[in-house]
């Protein structure tokens, strides 16, 4: 049983890699540029540097650096240093990276998939995927890049929401973003 989900995940994983290097072509972006691209537009401030991204794409700190730079001179990201610690280089998706994700991103076959399930279908296809997921970053004890909103350290006050980790104030928009301080709220001892 375990050979034929591996097998069905790694088939898909294949299928969505070709498809990203048929659109990536498009712009002359490998894979990798894209999905560093990708997941430079959903995480938050706390995971938008070189050793983030890294981190969550489990590659060396060389390759991505190089992958960065192709992106960076293809207009798609830009570097900030950090307005507090100058040390720290932030990473961002300009607008051309955002609208060519939109278009690619997932792909148009993989969007046009997913319409195809039903509802129940979506949801047992989603709930499993995520079970799967927990249990694999578990096992190998890789951090969870979770959302914001379902943190242990996410608080919600007065005046808002607030990271428990760091005691900044967080925005409506980041507490959907993905983290890589992220600890699953159930999770908290």
């Amino acid at each position: 049983m375990n050979s034929d989900i591996f097998i069905l995940i790694e088939r898909i994983a294949n299928m969505l890699r070709y498809e990203s290097r048929n659109q990536g072509a498009q712009l002359g972006l490998l894979p990798v540029q894209q999905e560093a691209l990708y997941y430079l537009s959903i995480c938050n401030r706390y995971s938008d540097t070189l050793l983030a991204v890294t981190d969550y794409l489990g590659l060396t700190k060389g390759t991505v650096s190089q992958t960065l730079k192709v992106l960076e001179t293809k207009g798609l990201i830009e570097k900030k240093k950090d307005s507090v610690d100058k040390r720290v280089t932030h990473l961002t998706a300009t607008q051309a990276g955002l609208d060519y994700l939109a278009q690619t991103y997932p792909s148009v076959q993989f969007r046009d998939m997913v319409k195809g399930l039903s509802e129940q279908e979506h949801q047992r296809i989603s709930s499993s995927l995520k079970t799967l997921l927990r249990h694999y970053q578990v096992s190998t004890g890789r951090k969870g890049f979770g959302v914001c909103q379902s943190c242990r350290y996410n608080q919600t006050t007065d005046s808002g929401f607030v990271c428990g980790l760091t005691q900044e104030p967080l925005g409506e928009q980041e507490i959907g973003l993905i983290c890589r301080e992220f600890v699953e709220k159930d999770k908290a001892t």
